[in-house]
């Protein structure tokens, strides 16, 4: 039986469904793993997390088993034993597991055994649940491994702990949260205190559609003292010295990154969800109508932060409505940003609509400026093959102050779970600061006049937002209870200090614009409820919490 190990934790990125790439790079970071006895990989490392639906397709599983059995046969290689993230189709059930692989053989194994099915997590419609884990002995050594979920759930932690295990490493999939961090590292230090053993928590990093993962392992030894911090963001490989002293296994290893405070890991959230999104799905670059205002702005600024300025192409599209300043605005944040910047009038469009249509008036024919700029921004997307970026933010998607196949149109948006709030603290935090890994300017990337001046849609003569809604500083903390919170129309009021019968329209608005959101782009989830993946309301719904 050994008393020490020298365990590597790859905190990786993974591409869903590309798995030869994805076994290469663990066949990489292995190499690079000299002296390790065992690495442990992230959650589903082999296939890509979440899979989703591929799990359902026979063939899918059938080539990660041949892709697993080459990693098996891989471990015969000089290096250390492998911690393999992949799926076990077994007796018709499929399963989310972990092998260990060592010599060429599997030596170990474990299958998942919480499913979560809340929020962006669907498990249970494509995995079998898998038994109360043992743990995997090797070496002399009884290793806990449960996987995600299983520790956010206390029975499997117990279950290993009982069963004799020395100390735990878990492997995730967990993606970023506003305030998340805290959140797993209470939940890790109640595990640790529960079981009385160390914990290694390994997540992987980068984007998956409207996911961002933001790594940030850590180790908490078994006095409850987070010994180790790995970055966030950052693909690494850490090498970790463990030794059993008085009975006890431990970490040795000391190791302090500083994590993200807000708003930067929002920001940094937005550029990572963008950068995958956009660069495996093969798009040249992006384009996005850059209007004067400060969503444009901001979304511009995460593009030309994570893409480069060559690959990002701004047009502003004025209406006889917009005013000198926005055009002004506009041209200046271009130049700040060093991006593209065209100016395409659609005044010729909107009057030869309103000579086809005379009898348009209101909302209607307001409504035809949005959606010739998105005819004319996706002419440009088909003919240069840049992606449409949308820029609306949660706060106008929540209320339906957005327009159907107008400024919704697009084909992802970095916005879209920012409330306009945030987007004010983004725009002002980033004209002060660059963040880590931008390859955008070093000082300001919008004039402040974008930032100070109310915000207008310019549909009409002197429009402002607030005509139409409420300041968005009381706006968003409704919000904030209706949609994060999910309280009633009372209960909104009174935890926010408003009038009631205001909540009520706003709860009002907030259901009526379901279907107008189901139509809309992917976009970064930031928060616990985004809308899409977290929450689902039907469309056609007919309960109402206030009057």
């Amino acid at each position: 039986m050994t008393d020490r190990l020298t365990i590597a934790l790859a905190q990786l990125n993974q591409r869903v469904g590309d798995l030869d790439a994805n076994a290469e790079a663990m066949l990489e970071w292995r190499a690079k793993a000299k002296g390790a006895d065992l690495i442990l990989f992230p959650e589903l490392q082999l296939t890509g997390y979440p899979p989703e639906d591929l799990i359902l397709k026979p063939e899918f599983v059938r080539r990660a088993h041949e892709a697993t059995d080459l990693l098996v046969a891989a471990s015969a290689e000089p290096g250390p034993a492998m911690l393999i993230g992949t799926v076990i189709n077994e007796g018709g059930s499929v399963y989310n597991a972990f092998i260990l692989a060592e010599g060429g053989q599997i030596v170990g194994r474990t299958l998942k055994h919480e499913l979560p099915n809340y929020g962006t997590f669907d498990e249970k419609r494509v995995f079998a649940s898998g038994p109360l884990p043992e743990p995997i002995e090797w070496r002399g050594v009884k290793i806990g491994l449960p996987i995600c979920e299983d520790i956010w759930q206390d029975r499997v932690c117990a279950h290993l702990a009982e069963a004799g295990a020395d100390f735990l490493l878990v492997p995730n999939g967990s993606p970023f949260e506003i305030d998340k961090d805290e959140a797993r590292q209470q939940l890790v230090r109640s595990r640790v205190v529960s079981t009385g053993l160390a914990l290694a928590y390994l997540n992987r990093v980068g984007g998956q559609d409207e996911l961002a993962f933001d790594g940030s392992s850590f180790i908490v030894n078994a006095d409850g003292e987070r010994v180790v911090q790995m970055c966030d963001w950052e693909e690494s490989l850490l090498i970790t010295e463990w030794a059993k002293e008085d009975g006890r296994w431990g970490c040795a290893t000391r190791k302090q990154c500083e994590l993200d405070d807000f708003p930067e890991g929002i920001y940094h959230a937005m550029m990572i969800g963008l950068r995958d999104y956009v660069g495996r799905n093969g798009f040249p670059g992006i384009i996005l109508g850059l209007s004067g205002g400060i969503d444009s702005a901001l979304s511009a600024a995460v593009a030309v932060d994570t893409l480069g300025a060559d690959k990002v192409w701004g047009v502003m599209l004025p209406s006889k409505y917009t005013s000198g300043e926005s055009l002004e605005d506009a041209r200046e944040n271009a130049r700040l940003l060093g991006c593209r910047h065209d100016v395409i009038s659609i005044g010729k469009g909107v009057d030869a609509l309103h000579e086809t249509m005379p009898d348009l008036s209101g909302l209607a024919a307001e409504n035809i400026q949005a959606r010739l700029r998105m005819v004319t921004l996706m002419a440009l997307s088909n003919s240069g093959g840049q992606m449409l970026l949308t820029t609306g933010n949660k706060s106008e998607m929540s209320v339906g102050y957005a327009t159907l196949y107008g400024d919704m149109a697009g084909g992802y948006s970095v916005l879209k779970d920012a409330y306009k709030t945030t987007v004010f603290a983004l725009s002002r935090w980033r004209n002060g600061k660059k963040p880590k890994h931008a390859v955008g300017p070093d000082g300001p990337v919008m004039p402040q006049r974008i930032i100070d001046k109310p915000p207008t849609a310019e549909l009409r003569p002197n429009q402002k937002d607030e005509d139409s809604l409420p300041p968005y500083s009381l706006l968003d903390r409704i919000l904030e209870a209706l949609v994060e919170k999910e309280m009633s129309v009372r209960e909104a009021a009174e935890a926010v200090g408003a009038e009631e019968s205001l909540v009520a329209d706003i709860e009002k608005k907030l259901l009526r614009a379901e279907y107008k959101r189901r139509q809309a782009p992917p976009g970064v989830k930031l928060g616990r409820r985004n809308f899409g993946r977290d929450r689902r309301y039907p469309i056609t719904n007919a309960f109402h919490t206030g009057q």
